[in-house]
């Protein structure tokens, strides 16, 4: 299927490895000029080349700078997608106002300061497309992690929000919700539990969807690129009547038909 991205302008934040790396990569794969970000010039560098991007900046998305950076030197794109985040496992209690903070700014204001901005762009030309990757997390707070389920909340609000004021246009927001998947982060969770426990990788992660997501349909972790397909989809003209919507790539974990 043509996706019809080809002459598209498309910025991925958060997209060095992950979701945000396969994001890239499909949306350069059907012809859009992909801009890459990350922290470092060196992720960025090996992003590039690994996904076929047309760009990369190297800048922290969660910090006012960093937004202006990216800002200056793309000043317009057609297609955003708000994939930075940031997770922790960590009790409640110990979560301090330093934690909340970190995640608000990283998880929530980065899509916010990045979508302020382009948002009026897209608008003033017709056409364009704002995607947050939000997560399952968004409907069914972990209970070890509870600051990182409010900012993927926030998430669903901010893209609705937005989306509101599209309407008569050719502009759309959306939220995807992936479910459990094997990103770099993830995947480097698995491995510590693995060493830690002493067993092999498929060991834990059959033990955490029979213990911490017994709801999965898939019963294993996505990939990457699974949550991609959605997502470029979404992105491209062919979803032209999605729009404020919160469309759920979870394996079937969330158990709602709504």
């Amino acid at each position: 299927m043509d996706l019809q991205l080809k002459g598209k302008t498309a910025l991925v934040s958060g997209s060095t490895a992950g979701i945000g790396l396969a994001i890239a990569t499909a949306l350069a794969a059907e012809g859009a000029s992909v801009i890459v970000n990350g922290r470092t010039q060196k992720r960025v560098a090996a992003a590039v080349k690994q996904s076929g991007a047309a760009h990369g900046v190297a800048a922290d998305l969660g910090t006012e700078a960093g937004a202006r950076a990216v800002i200056e030197r793309f000043p317009a794109v057609d297609i955003l997608v708000n994939n930075l985040g940031i997770f922790e496992p960590k009790p409640f209690e110990e979560i301090s106002d330093a934690d909340w903070r970190r995640f608000f700014e990283v998880n929530v204001l980065s899509g916010v300061r990045l979508s302020r901005h382009y948002l009026g762009g897209m608008k003033k030309q017709n056409w364009g497309r704002i995607v947050f990757i939000s997560s399952e997390s968004a409907l069914q707070i972990p209970v070890e992690m509870i600051h990182y389920g409010v900012t993927k909340t926030a998430q669903l609000s901010i893209s609705r929000g937005l989306a509101e004021t599209t309407a008569g246009t050719a502009v759309t927001v959306n939220a995807v919700l992936p479910g459990p998947t094997a990103s770099e982060g993830v995947s480097g969770f698995v491995d510590q539990l693995a060493g830690a426990k002493g067993v092999d990788r498929a060991t834990v992660e059959r033990e955490f969807f029979k213990q911490g997501r017994p709801s999965s349909l898939l019963q294993r972790f996505a990939t990457p690129e699974e949550v991609a397909a959605l997502v470029a989809f979404v992105c491209s003209p062919l979803a032209s009547a999605i729009n404020g919507a919160s469309l759920r790539v979870d394996g079937g974990v969330v158990r709602s038909i709504a």
